[in-house]
């Protein structure tokens, strides 16, 4: 019965949506307040509805309801209840649930924290909001219904996907699409803001908070899947240009270009067309994620279904809601003039340089992703794009990029001068090139990745720094009460500083051993030693491993003890390899077990990987910069609607 209960919630919901969809638009276009108040009860109770739904197939998943469909093919008795639950998001339907929750959650908090948007652009936001919800809804109900009943269920389930039994996977959908979703947040105060025709420093403020939100969740989630990839899957990296992993991280780039471009509207009133672009854009991507991971039309370990049909309709989704966007952008470009003039070096430039940079590179990763789909469409050739063009192609980007970003931050607004924003940074360029010089000096016969990326690092530190301390007018006093807008910024950026020292040390000094390797004898691998002591045979709550024993010394005492395994879980007939991580501050010791060997031994790959971890040390730091940020009362929706009323007036 509860089964059917949230089958029902979700019609209703669907029912909502599509009333908060026509009437608050109406109503903001005739200037009826009640009907423009409709907005705010039908976005509430889709989120109840919603909620109820989603927690109604979560009960099946926790008590083994193999009447359902889904839980059949997702679930298994003998499975530990983490996994239970988040094996409501690990498939197509049950993780579409959850997008829809998410939709319908930021469409609620729109209405709770937006109770000083002007009624009729209030109204028009909601509305375009319910739009795309009940496009999602649709989908659901009607090609993809997670509710469905099994005419004879089973004794037990078929389990979830092993790969995806991790704690790691259990955190990542959810974080990955609460940003992924709540760009559709900019994307509704853009379209909403086109059809009042009227774009000013306002908008910009009010859009910033969503934006930034979405980012920060967007990091935490690419975080989380990297993560996740580095010591599950075994094979040593933390990022592979996978199709999917590409499909967050394009809207993660074109977001954090939003953000950047939103200041400048704020601040200057210009780049106002080139902002509404970027917000319809980001969410655009977003939905191109969301195709690519379901249509089944670009091969991945990630991809959630290979069904064609289903990727035909959120194809149309994408087409309807971004080609009717951007075509309401054309007919009001005009409206859009900017106001502002600047100079060729002044902040505004140098964020413009730094919207053209990530832009440009979201472009290359676009086009990386989807060429082997247009190459076996046009050509009939099977081609593979993988990290060799990805690392050519979109590392030189990011290497300008940081080398700009501390000179923009301190640039002057309007007009300025390279000499005089470089006084304020000369200590952070000594401290860069003392970094390169140090990693030059250390590093013997590698790659000039890792000098370069040091350098590149301490420079994004130092200068996020040096930025701080400039705004507190070189006062220690005056730098503790800085806005905590400024605060997040410096940490974001140093945060990013950060990330590409550890994929720059990870990348250019790792060191790699492939081996057969006997029992008890010990090999060295990086100025360690390691033995394989033992490989035995265990029976895990659902799986069966041969698990190794191994001791890492090094100078002759012991550092650690370590089990990789290799798992098979029989129900769903699939092995997995659970690598085992010694990890360190400044190194990873990362050893994988293989096969056994005719001559009695085990294939054994074994991995040093200096600073890995300071990667995802360094989205932690960025993703804290965002929430900080976020805290400071001006970035709040209200803040930006208590000026003149005027400014927000609409155009009718």
């Amino acid at each position: 019965m509860l089964i059917e209960l949230g089958h029902f919630a979700l019609i209703l919901a669907f029912a909502l949506s599509l009333v908060q969809s026509v009437v608050p638009l109406v109503g903001a276009h005739k200037g009826w307040r009640g009907w423009m108040a409709v907005a705010e009860p039908t976005a509430n109770g889709q989120l109840i509805l919603t909620g109820f739904s989603f927690a109604a197939l979560t009960w099946a998943f926790v008590t083994s309801d193999f009447s359902v469909r889904l839980v059949v093919t997702n679930s298994h008795t003998l499975k530990p209840m983490i996994y239970k639950i988040s094996g409501v998001w690990g498939n197509h339907e049950g993780s579409l649930l959850l997008w829809v929750l998410i939709l319908t959650l930021f469409g609620a908090c729109a209405v709770w924290f937006g109770q000083n948007l002007p009624p009729r652009f209030k109204a028009r936001v909601l509305a375009v909001q319910a739009m795309v919800s009940a496009a999602f809804f649709g989908f659901i109900l009607f090609t993809s219904n997670p509710f469905e009943r099994m005419a004879l269920p089973p004794f037990d389930g078929q389990d979830l996907n092993p790969l995806l039994q991790d704690p790691g996977l259990a955190f990542h959908p959810p974080f990955l699409y609460l940003g992924y979703v709540g760009l559709s947040m900019a994307f509704s105060f853009a379209v909403a803001a086109l059809i009042e025709g009227r774009v000013d420093a306002a908008w910009a403020r009010w859009v910033r908070p969503w934006t930034l939100a979405a980012w920060v969740f967007l990091t935490i989630g690419i975080a989380l899947g990297s993560w996740w990839a580095y010591y599950e899957l075994g094979w040593g990296g933390f990022w592979f240009w996978d199709p999917v992993e590409n499909a967050s991280f394009m809207p993660w780039l074109i977001s954090a270009a939003l953000l950047h471009s939103a200041i400048v509207v704020e601040k200057r009133e210009a780049l106002k067309s080139w902002t509404i672009l970027l917000a319809i854009m980001a969410f655009g991507f977003s939905l191109i994620g969301a195709f690519i991971v379901r249509s089944g039309v670009l091969t991945s370990v990630h991809a959630f279904a290979n069904d064609p049909e289903r990727g035909t309709y959120i194809l149309a989704i994408t087409g309807i809601f971004v080609g009717g966007a951007l075509t309401l952008f054309t007919l009001r470009a005009s409206q859009m003039q900017a106001k502002g003039v600047f100079g060729l070096v002044s902040r505004e430039s140098a964020l413009v340089a730094n919207n053209v940079l990530l832009a440009v590179s979201c472009f290359v990763v676009f086009i990386g992703t989807i060429w082997p789909l247009v190459a076996e469409m046009f050509w009939d050739r099977k081609l593979s794009v993988g990290p060799p063009f990805f690392d050519a192609a979109f590392t030189p980007f990011m290497v300008v990029l940081s080398i700009l970003l501390p000179i923009g931050a301190v640039m002057p607004w309007k007009r300025g001068s390279i000499a005089k924003a470089m006084r304020p940074l000369r200590g952070a360029l000594v401290l860069a090139f003392a970094g390169l010089a140090l990693a030059w000096a250390m590093q013997s016969g590698n790659s000039a990745l890792g000098p370069v990326g040091t350098a590149l690092a301490v420079w994004l530190v130092a200068g996020a720094a040096s930025e701080l301390w400039l705004r507190a007018g070189n006062r220690w006093p005056r730098l503790w009460r800085l806005p905590r807008a400024d605060w997040g910024k410096a940490v974001a950026h140093a945060g990013l500083g950060i990330t590409v020292f550890g994929i720059s040390a990870l990348t250019a000094w790792q060191a790699e051993d492939i081996r057969v390797a006997q029992i008890g004898e010990p090999f060295d691998v990086a100025g360690y030693t390691i033995r394989l002591d033992s490989v035995d045979r265990v029976e895990g709550p659902n799986y069966l491993s041969t698990m190794a024993t191994m001791t890492v010394l090094r100078d002759g005492r012991e550092v650690a003890v370590l089990h990789p395994e290799k798992r098979v879980y029989p129900v769903a007939q699939m092995p997995t390899t659970e690598a085992a991580i010694d990890n360190g501050i400044t190194r990873d010791v990362y050893l994988v077990i293989g096969d056994r060997q005719d001559d009695g031994g085990w294939a054994v790959r074994t991995y040093i990987k200096p600073f890995a971890n300071w990667i995802w040390l360094g989205c932690i730091v960025m993703s804290l910069g965002g929430f900080l940020s976020l805290t400071d009362r001006r970035y709040r929706v209200a803040v930006g609607a208590r000026r003149a009323p005027a400014m927000a007036a609409p155009a009718e």
